[in-house]
């Protein structure tokens, strides 16, 4: 693992090599009586791939481990987000609206795991470990969208987003794939700024609007270094604005749509 800090990944796989190992069985035979792959388990051992609910359970189960492994996975999950954007993930969690606009990126909310994956391993600036634990913490996130009463979710998005490769191809036909999936949903909505707009309001950056229980609302904005989340009424009133110019510059939603699906022929 190196010489440097060890993450709450990397230490769940070191305690799942050194119980393996105590009970006698190699990564094949442990692979065969959890039913998942040996190339998972050495993966899970290096810290290289956050396991499921599922896999854990069934290793705890294996290695009478009495509930250490999924004690150590709620403290990885806990652990996957950086601090200072896990005030975001709670006004996320409890939010009755979320407005999302991004210039570069599909949304966290609405991408696939595989380009989720990409988007974190981009530039080379995180571990692997580290790689895995945010990608679980932003896959964990996207429940808010599928619970029993789910926020009402807008998604603003500039056309260069459909034309930028993330990974390989196939990662993203299978993104669109999602896209057209997943905003079949009445509450979700996804507009597409076009190319022929120019210049506009948001190109200044990606930004987030929260509406909060109480009809408050909340902003998230992101910077190469960390997020910043305000409430300050200037601040939100600023994004307001940007938002609606937006919305005005975008196509409708079955324009939009229609736009995806042509876009997204020209991965296949």
């Amino acid at each position: 693992m190196g010489n440097g800090p060890v993450s709450t990944l990397e230490f769940l796989g070191a305690e799942l090599r050194r119980a393996r190992r105590e009970r006698g069985l190699s990564q094949e035979e442990l692979a065969q009586r959890v039913s998942y792959s040996s190339s998972l388990v050495g993966m899970v051992e290096i810290g290289h791939r956050t396991p499921s609910q599922d896999f854990i359970a069934r290793v705890d189960g294996i290695l009478e481990a009495g509930g250490l492994f999924e004690r150590l996975l709620t403290l990885v999950r806990a652990d996957a987000a950086p601090p200072w954007f896990r005030e975001w993930i709670t006004v996320e969690r409890e939010a009755t609206m979320i407005r999302w606009f991004e210039p570069s990126l599909i949304p966290g909310l609405l991408q696939t795991e595989a380009y989720a994956r990409a988007v974190l391993r981009g530039g080379g600036m995180l571990r692997e470990p580290e790689v895995e634990q945010r990608l679980g913490s932003r896959m964990d996130r996207q429940s808010v969208l599928s619970r029993e009463h789910p926020p009402e979710f807008v998604a603003v998005i500039d056309e260069a987003v459909l034309r930028r490769a993330i990974g390989a191809p196939a990662v993203m036909v299978a993104q669109f794939e999602h896209l057209l999936q997943i905003t079949e949903q009445p509450h979700v909505d996804l507009y597409v700024v076009p190319a022929e707009a120019g210049m506009h309001a948001g190109l200044a950056g990606p930004f987030i609007l929260a509406r909060t229980p109480d009809s408050g609302e909340v902003a998230h904005l992101d910077t190469a270094v960390r997020a910043h989340v305000t409430d300050r009424p200037e601040d939100v009133d600023n994004l307001r604005r940007r938002w609606e110019s937006l919305r005005g510059e975008a196509l409708p939603r079955r324009a939009s749509r229609d736009l995806v699906r042509e876009l997204a022929k020209s991965w296949t």
